[in-house]
């Protein structure tokens, strides 16, 4: 009987364990959520070669894993190198008696690295016996066939070669740029700029398949059934059994220019000189530009490399693209340690400035006007790391950033005002700034003023959360002083910031007068209303002061902020003509640094809802937001509105955290070029493009910025921007809220 119940109940654990994967795979409707799987993350190690007068050739990889590269000056190897710690390429002098070869191909043939020069074809595998005299000086291109045949190129003249014996010479009318050979078929196919051509070695046959023009690569994929030849304007493909073209030449590429085609593992790779890319199942790209994945963008080889990597050889080095299978929550490991380690500013959440070329050791850290809003955002997320699994690491780092916050408010001498940021005196010229940088009453530091409402929204939701979900009471006592003062000065100042000159803040008013005069589709109405609101519940909710509760009716039903904070995103967009010229300046396109302000503000805004009537009118206006905030992918927008509803894109929340590359430095990037995006018309919200691309192909950015920027020039590799707030606040945010699981 115990048997059959076990039976019954493993049946039942079957049963619920389908129903579970359904759920995830129809992650849409109610109770939506996703388990955390391995998934796939790319990253590449770079080996920059810059020496004058040489260039790069070729580059291949044996069953050793060793990666030999061919230049002008003869082989190379990589040294040193890792993620984000670039190697170089160096002569490679393992074998000395190569260093007198005059090599002019290499390539790797049954798993070996094997060689071309101006005598013969030579390995130093099997035990050197390859030694197969050639009879051609100026050689240039071979591919290796079946039992170590060699078909050799030089020129417009071919020649099939085996242990030194010529077995078949011929020719083609164009000079040859490329030679592959076909294990399916047991062919070789040569192209040239005007024709492909397919021999065999069995009939001794030399057949022309297509002629057309600006021919660059090409190669034999799909198990020998179809070939992919690349032009300077597109791409075509080559049906080998019908030996005739397939449909129309492919120009929706991200560059059309084609300087070589590679099949790796099934994938189909194309270099260009502005980068790689990758044909995905779906008929999309996968591109790789800049400095993030490669040492130049001129694209010269791609070859199999060792561990599942793909190596990119260009023309300033080589570059191994990884493929490495993780969970969400080892990624959320690693970034815990980026921030750690070179993100922290006397426990702010800090970018790292001053890099030269991407190099992490020559950064320093530096201020920032948003020190507060932040470290906020990282702080969020290390409450939420603390309320899933109790990590004491969380609550150090919780208790270290919290200190900080806190110094914000003592390091000036206006009570309840944040600064924005402080520094040592002797770092900072007060002087060259004089209106935010100001001396503290220590003469070793000086604190930054001018404080902005974004920064007080970070605050307020952070010190909401920890009174929420902190268990340690001093930190969260501490939390909970901290916004009272806070609120306390905006209350006893009639809403205003009041700085150190008694003057209010450029951006730090949420009074009627202020709010209320702007135009109603102008967004800052909206917002400062949405704001304000949020801040006085989350200060009544867990102080119990009335005056806060009172103050926030009075703005919702005698000044109208209820009304201000539900309408319609629809509604926002330019003030009209007749505006004064601030209102116009603020609604001159869509505002994303808003965007942050309001899901920040989400989130005292329907958990400290002062009665279930408010709180369902705000989950309506959080939705219709987010509604508007859909086509940017943006994963912390989707997991707040996970807050209040089932209804949200998962997996594009799941999109954006797994393609999100593990390498933050702000490289030059540009995809403005690319002829297969579907481009817009200029509009209010600044989307340049149909569909968002991938994290990892765009600038690298916070959720402050518009999703659809398509290009980043400046200071190349001049600065590392931390994980904590950008990756680390929406991962923990799912992770508490129960959408995204182990």
């Amino acid at each position: 009987m115990k048997k059959i119940l076990r039976f019954h109940r493993l049946v039942l654990f079957i049963l619920f364990l389908g129903l579970t994967n359904f759920r995830i795979l129809n992650a849409q409707g109610p109770n939506s959520y996703w388990i955390d799987k391995p998934f796939i993350q790319d990253y590449s190690i770079k080996y920059y070669f810059d020496q004058t007068g040489a260039s790069l050739k070729r580059v291949a990889a044996d069953r050793n894993g060793k990666i030999q590269v061919l230049s002008s000056i003869g082989l190379l190897h990589p040294h040193d190198g890792m993620f984000l710690y670039p190697g170089t390429l160096e002569p490679d002098k393992t074998y000395r008696p190569m260093s007198d070869k005059n090599i002019a191909d290499l390539m790797v043939y049954k798993e070996q690295l094997v060689y071309l020069d101006d005598k013969a074809v030579l390995s130093n595998a099997w035990a050197g016996k390859l030694f197969s005299k050639h009879g051609m000086s100026k050689a240039k291109l071979f591919a290796g066939g079946e039992e170590f045949t060699f078909l050799i190129a030089e020129d417009k003249e071919l020649k099939l070669l085996k242990e030194s014996e010529q077995l078949w010479k011929g020719r083609t009318s164009e000079s040859v740029i490329e030679l592959k050979f076909s294990l399916p078929t047991g062919k070789f196919w040569i192209l040239t700029s005007k024709s492909l051509h397919v021999f065999s070695p069995h009939k001794k046959e030399l057949k022309t398949i297509i002629k057309g023009d600006n021919f660059t690569s090409f190669d034999i994929v799909a198990f020998g059934t179809k070939i992919i030849i690349g032009t300077s304007n597109g791409y075509i493909e080559i049906d080998n059994l019908k030996q005739e073209q397939i449909g129309e030449i492919c120009t929706k590429l991200p560059v059309t220019q084609i300087t070589v085609v590679k099949e790796i593992n099934g994938n189909i790779w194309f270099g260009s000189p502005k980068g790689a890319y990758m044909l995905r199942n779906d008929g999309k790209f996968n591109y790789y530009y800049g400095q993030r994945w490669l040492p130049n963008n001129y694209v010269i080889d791609i070859a199999e490399g060792p561990d599942n990597s793909v190596l990119i050889l260009t023309e300033k080095g080589l570059s191994q693209l990884c493929f490495k299978e993780i969970t969400l929550y080892e990624k959320a490991l690693y970034f815990e340690d980026q921030v750690r380690s070179r993100h922290i500013r006397y426990g702010f959440n800090a970018t790292l400035n001053g890099l030269k070329n991407g190099n992490i050791s020559t950064g320093y850290l530096a201020d920032s006007d948003n020190d507060g809003l932040w470290t906020s955002m990282y702080l969020g997320s290390q409450v939420f790391r603390y309320a899933v699994n109790k990590s004491e690491e969380a609550l150090q780092n919780c208790i270290e950033s919290l200190d900080a916050m806190e110094r914000l408010y003592t390091i000036n001498p206006v009570s309840g005002f944040p600064a924005r940021s402080f520094e040592r005196s002797g770092y900072i010229d007060v002087l060259s700034d004089p209106e935010r940088w100001q001396h503290s009453f220590d003469p070793e530091w000086v604190w930054k003023a001018t404080t902005s409402s974004d920064e007080a929204i970070g605050h307020v939701f952070v010190f909401g959360v920890i009174a929420e979900l902190m268990d340690v009471e001093p930190v969260r006592n501490k939390a909970v002083r901290l916004l009272d003062e806070l609120m306390q000065h905006i209350v006893d100042n009639d809403f205003y910031l009041i700085d150190y000159d008694g003057k209010p803040t450029t951006w730090g008013r949420w009074n009627p007068d202020y709010v209320n005069e702007l135009p109603t589709c102008v967004g800052d109405r909206k917002l400062y209303s949405s704001n304000i609101v949020s801040m006085l519940q989350t200060a009544y909710h867990f102080t119990r002061k009335e005056t806060y509760k009172e103050k926030a009716f009075k703005l919702m039903y005698e000044h109208g902020y209820l009304e201000n904070l539900m309408r319609p995103m629809g509604e926002i967009g330019k003030a009209p003509e007749n505006s004064d010229e601030w209102a116009r300046m603020l609604s001159e396109s869509w505002n994303h640094s808003d965007d942050e302000m309001y899901f920040l503000g989400y989130w005292g805004l329907y958990r400290y809802a002062f009665n279930d009537t408010l709180k369902s009118m705000y989950r309506n206006a959080i939705i219709d937001h987010w509604q508007y905030e859909r086509p940017e992918k943006d994963g912390l927008w989707n997991l707040f509105t996970g807050m209040v509803s089932n209804e949200f894109d998962l997996e594009e929340a799941i999109w954006y955290l797994q393609e999100h590359p593990l390498d933050l430095i702000q490289w030059n990037i540009e995809n403005s070029h690319r002829k297969d995006i579907e481009f817009l018309e200029p509009n209010f919200r600044n989307q340049t493009i149909v569909e968002a691309l991938p994290p990892d192909e765009r600038p690298v950015q916070r959720h402050n910025t518009n999703m659809f920027r398509l290009d980043r020039e400046g200071d190349n590799g001049n600065s590392e921007l931390s994980a904590g707030d950008i990756w680390l606040l929406p991962y923990w945010l799912g992770r508490f809220l129960g959408i995204i699981r182990e």
